[in-house]
């Protein structure tokens, strides 16, 4: 009989001990969901603040980002602008498989030199459907020579997308990296993009969808894992203390 009280015991405490650590662990992944959530919350409104402000030109941009500062630049998506400068053509480039409206094209990319200065910003003009007859032929997308204007905001360069194999360099390309990007074509890039809003009229869709911050996931897996966690101790308490008490009230004193 003792023999089956100490086993009873240690099994008791190692069930106890390994319920612990299970509800510790779930309500921690259930605390660790909350505080993303609560972060896409706060990076919403860090975003919906810099649109707000004025926007820069090209003094306030060039003195914001003088170096190749990835911090700095990222502190500045958002901004709007409102630039001069000069189209550099030769470098334009068509970036595949993007879509926008729910159709697949092109995004239309070109630096911009900016006026007065040796520094160039890759603006990405808009979106283009490709010719689905003949894959290499890119849209005739109008470029003014002299001086433009434009209007935008700053982004992080165009999202990257999965490609086979190494990235061959050419007018259409799956994906383009600033720093390769720069080397490249030796112009002395910015470390952010533009997203052009303004209409050149030049055929181009601008339909930019606003950056996806969903919270909703988060919130769902939290109350997913703090589910898990009340039910391992709804179980636990079950099992282990209120089953067991059951049935020696049943049984009667001497069922031990």
């Amino acid at each position: 009989m003792a023999e089956a009280s100490r086993s009873r015991r240690l099994r008791f405490w190692i069930v106890s001990v390994v319920t612990l650590l299970a509800v510790l662990a779930t309500a921690s992944l259930g605390r660790w969901q909350l505080d993303r959530a609560d972060q896409k919350l706060a990076l919403q409104a860090r975003m919906t603040e810099r649109a707000a402000l004025p926007s820069w030109d090209n003094a306030a941009l060039l003195g914001a980002l003088t170096g190749q500062d990835a911090e700095a630049a990222a502190r500045a998506h958002h901004r709007a602008v409102v630039l001069t400068g000069r189209w550099v053509p030769q470098a334009q480039v068509f970036l595949d498989n993007r879509q926008m409206a729910g159709r697949v094209g092109f995004f239309h990319v070109m630096p911009l030199r900016i006026e007065g200065s040796e520094r160039v910003v890759l603006v990405q003009r808009g979106w283009a459907p490709r010719d689905f007859q003949d894959r290499t032929r890119v849209p005739d997308v109008p470029t003014p020579d002299g001086t433009v204007r434009i209007e935008g905001r700053l982004a992080p360069p165009p999202a990257q997308l999965y490609q086979l194999g190494e990235a061959v360099p050419g007018v259409i390309r799956q994906n383009i990296e600033l720093s390769g990007f720069a080397l490249e074509t030796g112009l002395n890039l910015l470390p952010v993009s533009v997203q052009q809003t303004s209409d050149t009229d030049d055929g181009l869709l601008r339909d930019w969808p606003a950056p996806a911050v969903d919270v909703s996931r988060h919130h769902g897996y939290a109350f997913q894992w703090f589910s898990l966690s009340t039910l391992l101790v709804l179980l636990y308490l079950w099992f282990q203390i209120l089953l067991p008490r059951r049935q020696r009230n049943s049984h009667g004193p001497d069922a031990r």
